[in-house]
This record gives C-alpha cells, structure tokens and sequence, in this order.
C-alpha cells in the first residue's frame, strides 16, 4: 500500500480528513492506560477490545513496532448545537464504518494494524472473559486502549483534532509496513 492508494481509499470510503505520519513517532503512554482504568466509558474489563482484553501496553508497543507508517482517518460532523447527542453518536457509528470498510477493502492484500475510535461495537455483548472473541478479525482496539493521546497522534499527521465550534471529529489510524 502506497501513500497515495491510501489516500484514494480513504477518499472512496468517506473520511472527511487524513494524514500521514511515521510510525516511530507514535508513544504509548502508561497515563492513557491508566485513564482507560478509571472507567468513564464503561468498557474496562468488560471487552476484548478494552483494556485488560486486548493485552498490555508493552505489548501494544510490540504490534505497533513492526509498522514504519500510518494514516490518521477521520469523520468530522457539525452539531446543531453543543448537545447535539444524536449528531456525535451518528458520527461515531460513521467513523467505524468507514474504518471498518477501509480495512475490509484491503484486508488480505496488505499487513495492517489499524487502531480505532473508543471500544468495538461489533457485538451487543462482549464474550470477554467468558470465551473467546467471536470476530476476531473484525475488531479494532482503540487508539487509546493502545495507550495514545489522539491529538498527539493528529499533530504527528500534521492534521487538526479541533475543527472549530459546533463540530466533532473521530479520529482512527492504521499502520502499514
């Protein structure tokens, strides 16, 4: 996968924005995980796209580190006003499709990791711990449960994370060799 063609597909599939960035800028911070441990989102401990599921962080590190480049992808919508409630979950449903069709479409032909935007909805209800995951090859940890700071990782891409007022923005990435 070339630059280029991944900036077509993110195109073809809807992204509102994206960017390039070098894979050994990413940093996986403890106080993400941490943040992930306090459990605002209601998915600690209970997803195997969550922290503890998805494993440890030094083994996020580990996956991350066989990758040189990503492309941050992101879906920007404008809210009726600053409890725009629907807006932002539509928008939220938006950016995993997109990222979910993005793979899909080149699932097979390349080696990817791709990092999403909050924890996977693919399942009513997790099997997490009880059995294993039923979609495997579906489900995106979020860049967060990876321990990284979005806007840290939209300034690596040289791409906003703030769009203006009235507006919210998903962002994910993947990473190719």
């Amino acid at each position: 996968m070339t630059k280029e063609e991944a900036a077509r597909l993110a195109e073809e599939t809807g992204f509102s924005h994206w960017g390039f960035f070098k894979a050994e800028g990413l940093r996986f911070l403890p106080e993400v995980r941490d943040m992930c441990s306090a459990n605002r989102c209601n998915r600690y401990e209970k997803c195997w796209s969550c922290p503890p599921g998805c494993g440890t962080l030094e083994e996020s590190k580990e996956k991350a580190a066989k990758y040189s480049w990503g492309i941050l992808l992101q879906t920007t919508a404008e809210l009726e006003d600053d409890y725009d409630g629907e807006t932002m979950m539509e928008a939220d449903e938006l950016q995993k499709q997109r990222l979910e069709a993005f793979c899909t479409k080149i699932a097979g032909k390349e080696d990817m990791l791709p990092m999403g935007s909050g924890s996977c909805t693919i399942c009513k209800t997790c099997t997490y711990p009880d059995a294993p995951c039923r979609f495997p090859e579906r489900m995106i940890t979020s860049m967060e449960a990876y321990g990284l700071v979005v806007s840290d990782v939209c300034q690596l891409a040289d791409t906003p994370y703030y769009y203006g007022p009235l507006t919210i923005t998903y962002s994910s990435c993947v990473l190719f060799k």
